[in-house]
C-alpha cells in the first residue's frame, strides 16, 4: 500500500478514502440520525467477552464528585461536597455496562436533600435502567458540626468522615449502613497507675501517656428509622468522653487532661463501651465498630473490632486498620 503525503501530514492511501482530518469541529450538530449511527460496544452480545463468561459482582464508578444537601438534626439544609461510588452486578453473557447510566441516574436526585433512604430510591432506579438484579452506592462527605471548648466557651467546627451506603438485591430488599468516624484521645490506665506509683513510692514526677485514637461505627439502621449524624457523635462521646478538641485556651486544655484522667482507657474498654452505647438504641439494627488507639509508648498501634452478632450481619471482620490512622 502506498504513501501520500497530504498537508505535510504522512498518511495511508485506503483506496478513494482521504485520510483524517486532524482538527475538533466545534460546530458540528449530533442529529438523531448520526447518533443512531454511533458504535455501542458495550452492547456487543456475548461474543465480544473476552476472557471468561462468568457475572460479574460489582461493575461501575468511584469517586466522582458533587455538592449534595444534606439535613441537620435541627432541619437545616447544609451542601457539603460528597464523593459517590456506585456499582452494579453484570450478568454472564452481557459484555458490559453502559457506565455512564450510572451517573445520569443519579444526578436525577442531585437536587434532592440526601439521608441513607434516597439511597433506596436511587438504587431501585439503577436497577430498572441498567437492568440489573443487585447495585450499592456510597456517599462519603466531611460532615461539620459546631463544637464549644469545655472551660473557655469559644466555639469551633469538627469535621467528622461520614459515608452513606445503600445497597439492593435481587429481592429488592433494600439496606442502609451509616459509616461515622468518631477521633478521641485515650490516656493509658496501666501508665497512669505507674506514673501514681512512682510519685507516691519515690516522689518522682511522670506523664502517663495518651494518643490519638479512632473508631469507626458501621450501623445498620432499622427500615423506617432515621439516625441523624449529631446523635452518631452524642453516642460516641458518651460512651468515650474524651474527643479531641478544636479551640483551646489554657483552662480548656487543663480540662482535657483531667478528662483524660478520669477516662482512661484500653482499647478493649472503648469498643465494650461504645458497643454498649449503639446496641441501647433500637434505631440501629445491626453495627459494627473498629478501633485503634495509636500507641504513644509501642511503635506499633492498638486495635479492636466488635459487632453486635446478628444472624447474617456484620461479622467483625474488618482489616483495614492503615484506613483508620489519622
Amino acid at each position: 500500500m502506498s504513501e501520500v503525503k497530504k498537508d505535510s501530514i504522512v498518511a495511508r492511501d485506503y483506496g478513494t478514502q482521504d485520510a483524517p482530518r486532524t482538527c475538533y469541529e466545534e460546530n458540528f450538530e449530533v442529529s438523531s440520525e448520526y447518533k443512531s449511527s454511533l458504535p455501542d460496544v458495550q452492547n456487543a452480545d456475548k461474543n465480544a467477552i473476552k476472557g471468561a463468561n462468568v457475572p460479574i459482582m460489582q461493575v461501575g464508578m468511584h469517586n466522582f464528585k458533587l455538592p449534595l444537601k444534606f439535613l441537620t438534626k435541627n432541619c437545616e439544609v447544609r451542601e457539603l461536597q460528597a464523593s459517590v461510588t456506585s456499582t452494579v452486578s453484570l450478568a454472564a453473557d452481557c459484555k458490559g455496562i453502559n457506565m455512564s447510566r450510572i451517573m445520569r441516574v443519579f444526578y436525577r436526585f442531585a437536587d434532592r436533600i440526601f439521608t441513607p433512604d434516597t439511597l433506596g430510591e436511587i438504587l431501585a432506579a439503577m436497577k430498572e435502567e441498567l437492568d440489573t438484579s443487585r447495585a450499592r452506592i456510597r456517599i462519603s462527605f466531611e460532615y461539620p458540626i459546631l463544637q464549644t471548648s469545655l472551660r473557655s466557651g469559644h466555639k469551633a467546627w469538627q469535621f467528622y468522615n461520614c459515608t452513606y451506603e445503600g445497597t439492593i438485591d435481587d429481592l429488592d430488599i433494600f439496606r442502609k449502613i451509616v459509616h461515622f468516624d468518631f477521633i478521641y484521645s485515650s490516656a493509658c490506665p496501666c501508665s497512669s497507675e505507674l506514673s501514681e506509683h512512682a510519685r507516691k513510692t519515690r516522689n518522682i514526677y511522670c506523664v502517663p501517656h495518651s494518643q490519638r485514637s479512632k473508631a469507626r461505627i458501621s450501623a445498620e439502621i432499622e427500615k423506617d428509622a432515621h439516625v441523624p449524624i449529631e446523635d452518631m457523635q452524642a453516642m460516641c462521646l458518651k460512651a468515650l468522653k474524651t474527643e479531641t478538641q478544636t479551640m483551646v485556651r489554657r483552662e480548656d486544655e487543663q480540662a482535657f487532661a483531667e478528662l483524660n484522667g478520669a477516662y482512661a482507657k484500653f482499647i478493649e474498654d472503648a469498643t465494650r463501651l461504645l458497643y454498649q452505647e449503639f446496641d441501647a438504641d433500637t434505631r440501629i439494627k445491626d453495627f459494627e465498630i473498629a478501633c485503634i488507639h495509636l500507641e504513644s509508648l509501642h511503635s506499633h498501634d492498638a486495635v479492636g473490632v466488635i459487632c453486635k452478632g446478628r444472624p447474617g450481619g456484620f461479622t467483625a471482620n474488618f482489616s483495614d486498620f492503615k484506613d483508620l490512622v489519622c
